[in-house]
């Protein structure tokens, strides 16, 4: 009687041998890679900002044609990261580094615009499951502007209906408020939220897509695996934003009833012209070097940890006995 006996060979994959190797998904990040995403975000937009500074405008009429912001770049940061994170961050960056930079700070009255765009974005970029595919974050970028406009135009008609701000409407025809916020409001959907929104949205994400996510020490959002702390359609997170929009208009009114808390206006681009916006981009310079060296930093940290890691276990294989005669 003879007898043999075969083991199955373990398993030897990196990921199962050792799981530090395996980069954190957006639902797995840690403190210092949320702040990273929050700050880089913030950057990107100022940058933006920056730039609409010297942007030519058109006035037709009561009607003015310009390009409010370029939507594109917090609707791509929020395709690709944590929304929450990249949503918070994006608003913040017109706020530091052209309103208050420049000298145009309207204090509390800031926080309206601040709410409106930044649960506009939370809100799109939830609506992003697989950034590759261009329907969902061209979708995004019309959500956001819809949002942020649409609720802006509504405070600015309050205002008006409340008394607080002056009407500018066609003469002899009261009325005309409403066509005019219309007419506003269709102007900056096509200009920021479509031109400059959602066609280069749905052109960057995809190609960005798996790309910029490793520079930050980070996996790529996976399709299949949905992100917690995302907008959901609840009756609590409905309310959450009725009332986050009811604060917007608050903060509005707050502005135009002479309560100027934290105003801040010395006007730098009039007393040095635009050669002073050289000023912000170079605080956003330094502030994205900044970013990036400490995201470049913490991967190569967590490479190093990974292949010092002592690997896990392998599995007991499986013992087979043959018996033969």
């Amino acid at each position: 009687m003879s007898s043999t006996t075969s083991s199955a060979p373990a398993s030897s994959s990196p990921a199962s041998s050792n799981p530090a190797r395996r980069v954190p998904r957006p639902q797995e990040l840690a403190s210092s890679q949320k702040l990273m995403v929050f700050v880089l975000s913030m950057v990107l937009f100022g940058l933006a900002n920056i730039l609409t500074e010297v942007l030519p405008e058109f006035r037709v009429g009561p009607v003015e044609l310009s390009v409010s912001y370029l939507a594109f770049v917090p609707v791509v940061m929020v395709s690709l990261f944590h929304p929450l994170y990249a949503a918070l961050g994006a608003p913040l960056g017109e706020i530091i580094f052209v309103d208050l930079l420049m000298g145009n700070f309207s204090g509390v009255g800031e926080l309206e615009g601040y709410i409106q765009l930044a649960l506009g974005l939370y809100i799109g970029g939830s609506l992003v499951r697989d950034p590759a595919r261009r329907w969902q974050v061209a979708v995004a970028a019309m959500v956001a502007v819809l949002i942020d406009k649409g609720v802006g135009g509504a405070v600015d008609i309050l205002k008006v209906v409340v008394g607080v701000e002056d009407l500018e409407s066609v003469q002899g025809l009261p009325e005309s408020i409403l066509a005019l916020e219309g007419v506003a409001f269709a102007s900056d959907f096509l200009i920021s939220g479509i031109i400059f929104g959602a066609i280069p949205a749905a052109y960057l994400a995809p190609r960005l897509h798996g790309k910029i996510e490793p520079l930050m020490g980070m996996a790529p959002r996976d399709p299949r695996v949905p992100l917690p702390g995302r907008a959901r359609q609840t009756a609590g997170f409905i309310g959450l934003a009725v009332v986050l929009f009811i604060a917007s208009g608050l903060f509005a009114f707050l502005e135009y009833v002479d309560i100027e808390l934290g105003l801040w206006e010395p006007d730098f681009l009039e007393q040095y012209g635009m050669s002073f916006l050289w000023v912000s981009v170079a605080a956003c310079a330094v502030v994205l070097v900044t970013v990036v060296l400490l995201a470049r930093r913490s991967a190569h940290r967590r490479r190093l940890e990974a292949d010092h890691a002592p690997a896990a276990p392998a599995t007991e294989a499986a013992r087979t006995t043959t018996t033969g005669v």
